[in-house]
């Protein structure tokens, strides 16, 4: 057998977990330490010699971590050279995990341990351990220490700090720049074996970036990298112990990488030649266009600076650089005069502020255009208030809205009235009109900022007695974004989660994009529409989230496909919001989260409504049936009935009274000599709830003296209904509540007051309490209600 064989045959072995058989015969040796004896001798010289004790020499027990046997496991054995094997010794252990974690037999002196032990929780454990007498518990050997050290197995894998890093490195970065070092860390022992040897790589991201294998560090693979054609990169980085061989135990990240911007792109005028129109009476300084080059890049490697480098206008024309908008804006530098030069022709041209040497050979870094301005006649025209209008409006304005008022009159003395209109080569697509009368320019379709934000219109003002007099002005729309646009995934995801994942795994890093350009940036929230038992949605506040499963264990036999609809609003006014669904798929995946297989079936929805929810809405639909045909029920009882059948119909002169009066305080009481006096009710009044076919003409009846009794009264009106033609058709009941004359109760009624002629005395009411005072002191001065009166 070779040395490599015999190597390779100790590395195997050292590998496998087996228990620690490990016997320690301690002999005697001379101690450092004097100690007493209880014998004495003399020397040669006379002096007293004392015995020293011997004490055990230790080496150290070593014992594998993670044992996962059934019975204890073995550490080793401790023995004296004083045991005789009779069992007279007994041997005691102390120390850390002593009678727990580390037991030893007292007789055999043989030590085990009770559990599984980690030797990342305790590298090594200090015990003592003492032989003593069993029958005079004396110690036989003095109490030593010695240390049980825990041998380290490969059993925890790599782990990052972060499960997410974001970088960035420039675009156009030649081969091998770095971006950026991520580092892992192995809780086991590194001074033992490989099993901390941490080895690096990448899982995805190539053929982008590359990463060192013992630093950690990530750089560029390819070279000339352009933001322009994609920004946004993700990098898989794993982390494997055992030096990376097979066998060891790995961990992951994710790095976002973003390229940032570097001024490689020139300026590009869209147009080769652009016309503009100025009337001559244009005073100086006024803004008769502008112009706008393009610019790939972005932030200050955007800017760019106008100026006019040729023409025959160069004296006449100037151009100055708006910075907010990267427009050029042309103004007029002197009068102008239609009848020396109708036309102007300018050569513009637009150049970067910030060149980057580097990328020199790239250039040039600039581009012209050719403007041609057109002066027009202004011969006696209507002139307008200003020499040009900027009007701004939001985008989300209704089709109608007028968006600003042009003023022109005639600066004739005959003052003709303007006409006004729009010039629609200015407005191609006619999204604008003007009111002829009154110059307000409103809108005739939708705006929409993400198109165009600006629009160079010219209004003509004309005089209606001489058309051909006209005059126009530059009106300038400024479009004003307003939060219309939802946000919506940056792209389409494929996203699969494995049959063996757990929960809180990463399975998708989603971002999203919006039309819209809010003054503060983008900014984005996610969530889900609906509590998902089995994903959930993690917002990084970086317009990124993370889906994380929320359990362990997925099914594609039961389950192929989940669909997770996740909500993405902005932060703008009005917020915006829309419901992207992700398709996720179960597949079977490797032990380093490798998809393999998927299940393709189409998974179909169930179409339609539940059964509960049909019979909800079905007994919703009767419910209202029922209250329909109740309602028409007794409206059509309504009519039957007269029209008036409350206790308050007024029949004659006869009033109900539901009340039992307002008590001591009530002096308004009703007068029974309204029934005996009809005079003085005004007119008779007819019946309310019936409409007579004729109409008669209302009798007055005499008056009843006043000693007429109330029952001789209402005989007396009962004939009188009786033989009067304009009496009811149908029989009417009228009760009155008389008692007649002459009661034995003698009623204290105020009513019967008012028919007695004799005086009553009421005195004998004030002994009826505090509530009949009122009534004492109206009646106890002995007259009548007919004397007062």
């Amino acid at each position: 057998m070779t040395i490599q064989q015999v190597l390779l045959l100790l590395l195997l072995w050292m590998w496998l977990p087996h228990p620690c058989h490990t016997e320690m015969l301690f002999r005697r040796a001379p101690d450092l330490r004097p100690k007493s004896f209880g014998g004495r001798a003399s020397g040669n010289d006379g002096k007293a010699i004392h015995r020293q004790k011997r004490g055990w020499m230790w080496n150290q027990f070593f014992l594998l971590e993670e044992y996962t046997g059934s019975d204890y496991q073995y550490v080793g054995k401790l023995h004296s050279d004083q045991d005789k094997g009779d069992g007279s010794l007994k041997y005691i252990l102390s120390g850390d995990g002593a009678g727990t974690l580390f037991i030893i037999d007292e007789k055999t002196g043989d030590i085990h341990a009770t559990r599984r032990i980690d030797r990342e929780e305790k590298a090594f454990y200090t015990l003592r351990a003492q032989a003593i007498n069993r029958r005079t518990l004396r110690p036989v050997e003095p109490e030593s220490e010695f240390v049980i050290k825990i041998h380290d197995i490969n059993d925890n894998e790599p782990t990052f700090p972060e499960e997410i890093y974001t970088a960035s490195v420039p675009e156009m970065s030649v081969v091998g720049t770095s971006v950026v070092q991520v580092t892992a860390t192995d809780a086991d022992d590194p001074s033992y074996g490989n099993s901390a040897r941490i080895i690096y790589s990448i899982l995805q991201g190539q053929p982008y970036f590359s990463v060192e294998p013992e630093t950690g560090i990530i750089r560029t693979a390819l070279p000339n990298m352009n933001r322009e054609n994609r920004e946004q990169y993700q990098v898989v980085i794993q982390a494997k112990d055992m030096g990376g061989q097979m066998g060891g135990l790995s961990g992951t990240t994710t790095v976002n990488i973003t390229l940032t911007d570097v001024n490689d792109n020139p300026p590009r005028f869209p147009q080769s030649t652009i016309h503009l129109r100025v009337p001559e009476s244009s005073p100086v300084g006024t803004a008769i266009g502008s112009v706008k080059a393009t610019d790939a890049d972005t932030g200050k490697n955007a800017e760019v600076e106008y100026r006019i480098i040729d023409g025959d206008g160069t004296d006449m024309f100037d151009i100055v650089t708006q910075k907010d908008t990267q427009e050029g804006i042309i103004i007029v530098r002197k009068p102008l005069d239609y009848e020396t030069r109708r036309l102007y022709t300018l050569k513009v041209e637009a150049e970067n502020t910030h060149v980057d040497p580097r990328f020199y050979y790239l250039g040039p870094f600039k581009d012209t255009t050719i403007v041609k301005i057109s002066v027009e006649d202004v011969d006696e025209p209507p002139t307008f208030s200003r020499s040009s209008y900027l009007f701004e409006v939001h985008e989300d304005i209704e089709l109608g809205t007028i968006i600003g008022t042009v003023m022109a009159r005639d600066p004739d003395s005959a003052s003709s009235p303007i006409r006004f209109s729009l010039d629609r080569h200015t407005d191609l697509d006619r999204i604008f009109n003007i009111h002829s009368g009154n110059g307000s320019i409103y809108t005739s379709k939708p705006l929409d900022r993400e198109i165009s934000q600006w629009h160079n219109l010219s209004v003509i003002a004309s005089e209606i007695n001489n058309p051909k007099d006209t005059t126009r002005v530059p009106v300038y729309v400024r479009i004003l974004d307003v939060n219309d646009n939802a946000p919506q995934f940056a792209v389409f995801y494929d996203t699969f989660v494995c049959e063996n994942a757990r929960a809180g795994q990463l399975i998708q890093t989603i971002s999203a994009v919006d039309k819209d350009d809010p003054l503060g940036g983008q900014k984005f929230f996610f969530s889900l529409a609906a509590v998902n038992p089995n994903f959930t949605v993690q917002d990084n506040e970086d317009n990124t989230a993370r889906i994380l499963t929320r359990r362990n264990g997925f099914s594609r036999h039961e389950v192929s496909t989940y669909l997770l609809p996740v909500v993405i609003s902005d932060n703008d006014y009005p917020i915006q919001s829309s419901t992207g669904t992700l398709t996720i798929r179960v597949c079977a995946c490797d032990s380093r989260g490798n998809m393999q297989s998927c299940n393709a079936e189409a998974l179909l929805l169930p179409a339609g409504l539940s059964t509960g929810a049909l019979v909800a809405i079905l007994l919703c639909i009767i419910i209202l049936l029922v209250i329909v045909v109740l309602f028409a029920a007794l409206k059509r009882q309504r009519k039957k009935e007269p029209l008036i059948l409350s206790k308050e119909d007024i029949r004659d002169n006869i009033v109900s009274y539901n009340d039992e009066g307002g008590g001591e305080e009530d002096t308004q009481a009703f007068d029974i000599g309204t029934l005996r006096n009809p005079a003085a009710i005004e007119d008779k009044k007819l019946r309310r709830d019936i409409i007579p076919e004729t109409l008669f003409v209302p009798r007055r009846t005499p008056s009843a003296p006043d000693n007429t009794d109330v029952r001789d009264f209402i005989n007396q009106r009962l004939k009188e209904h009786d033989t009067d033609p304009s009496a009811p058709p149908y029989d009417s009941l009228a009760t009155y509540a008389y008692e007649g004359n002459d009661s034995i109760a003698e009623s204290l009624s105020s009513l019967e007051s008012g028919t007695t002629e004799g005086d009553q005395n009421y005195d004998y009411l004030r002994e009826w309490g505090p509530r009949f005072n009122k009534l004492a002191e109206m009646y106890g001065g002995g007259e009548s209600d007919k004397d007062a009166s």
